[in-house]
């Protein structure tokens, strides 16, 4: 590939810098930080006024790289300037640089979630995203019926229709205006409708990972609300 130029060292964003740093710097079996670094300040870029804030950008990316699990350290028994070597996901964003999709992706869930939730994100970690979506579906299902004390009867569309019904729905807010509450409904049943109840019954083709995990986080955002409608319950005076 082409040398990495000054003006992209200095304009780029980070994440499309930190691929041409890979690409450029850190493809092989092993790099090392503090050669990169030398080698911009005392051969590449040396004639430019700003070199040391070029290398500093550089050990910025570096960082990136480090944090998202794009390199590890090559460990020779060295006790300074260890070598780093590219891991799995460097050597998948080089050949593809669409999968740069799945670091985007796992930043979603990288914060805390419902614990009903952890069986969708190991799931999702996996890979499988139709059935991460899913499970995550699944998880608001079984609090809705178990917040709501509803039967196992009632099942997806008809259950959320049923818990957030505004004539008197277990859960519904009973201060919010009756067109929120109904909006409330309807958010339920077209979140698990959508995302639920197809796969429930077929096949369905779920391979993008920044929409998976957006699917989960949405879970996480309904059984924020499922959770808010208990303490509720739990604050009414007998």
């Amino acid at each position: 590939m082409d040398d990495l130029r000054a003006d992209e060292i200095r304009n780029l964003p980070l994440p499309d810098l930190a691929l041409r740093v890979l690409a450029q710097y850190a493809s092989g079996e092993k790099a090392n930080l503090n050669n990169v670094v030398q080698g911009i300040v005392q051969h590449e870029h040396r004639e430019e006024p700003d070199a040391n804030q070029l290398a500093a950008r550089v050990a910025e990316t570096w960082a990136w790289l480090e944090a998202h699990g794009m390199l590890a350290l090559d460990y020779n028994g060295a006790t300074s300037a260890p070598w780093q070597r590219p891991t799995a996901l460097a050597r998948e964003l080089l050949a593809d640089p669409g999968a740069l999709d799945k670091v985007w992706a796992a930043e979603r869930l990288a914060g805390d979630l419902d614990p009903a939730l952890s069986k969708a994100r190991t799931i999702y970690a996996l890979g499988d995203y139709e059935t991460a979506s899913f499970a995550a579906m699944k998880a608001v299902e079984v609090e809705v019926r178990r917040a709501a004390c509803l039967t196992n009867e009632l099942l997806g569309v008809k259950l959320m229709r049923r818990a957030y019904s505004p004539d008197d729905g277990a859960l519904r807010d009973p201060d919010a205006e009756r067109g929120e509450q109904q909006a409330t409904a309807d958010l339920f049943a077209g979140a698990i409708g959508l995302y639920k109840n197809p796969a429930s019954h077929r096949t369905v083709e779920f391979d993008d990972p920044i929409e998976a995990a957006e699917v989960v986080q949405l879970a996480d955002l309904l059984l924020r609300i499922v959770h808010r409608a208990e303490q509720r319950q739990t604050a009414e005076p007998v």
